[in-house]
């Protein structure tokens, strides 16, 4: 189930997905968390604010997911549902969510990889029930009219700068 499809993040949604990040850092002690499209394309994000350019480091988490996704195949493995990485003060954990989404979870020895993948597991089974919603959701009367206004503006801009 992967590929960009057709869907949208609504406010609610974001919502939805900050509060499950919350949870996740008050249960685990991690010290962030985000939500990655499989594109690289920041979602959301919660906890201590990041010391590097967040929109880098998704594009570079989802490139990370892809390609341990050919690992996996080259191995006979379909698929590897999350990924550790651990550094000598800093860790990551990676999980798919409804092999759309990624889970990126960022701790230190505060904590460790054990709690944050208990919590990791019931985080990533809320957010793969909202992928369901977001991905299932019939467009809205709101999103036709953006693409009707988008649609006219090529007639404007050739009025204007037309002879």
């Amino acid at each position: 189930m992967t590929g960009a499809g057709t869907w949208s993040l609504g406010e609610s949604d974001y919502n939805r997905i900050s509060e499950h990040l919350t949870e996740l850092l008050r249960e685990s002690d991690a010290r962030s968390a985000m939500v990655v499209d499989r594109t690289g394309q920041l979602l959301a994000n919660a906890g201590e604010a990041l010391s590097f350019d967040a929109t880098v480091f998704a594009s570079l988490t989802a490139a990370d997911f892809s390609a341990n996704d050919q690992l996996a195949k080259m191995i006979g493995e379909p698929e590897f549902a999350s990924l550790f990485h651990q550094g000598k003060k800093e860790s990551m954990y990676l999980a798919d969510v409804g092999r759309r989404l990624i889970l990126v979870v960022l701790f230190d020895q505060r904590t460790t990889v054990g709690l944050v993948r208990l919590r990791v597991k019931q985080t990533v089974e809320d957010l793969s029930k909202l992928v369901v919603e977001m991905f299932n959701r019939p467009p809205t009367d709101k999103d036709a009219a953006k693409g009707g206004l988008l649609e006219g503006a090529d007639d404007e801009i050739d009025k204007l700068f037309g002879d």
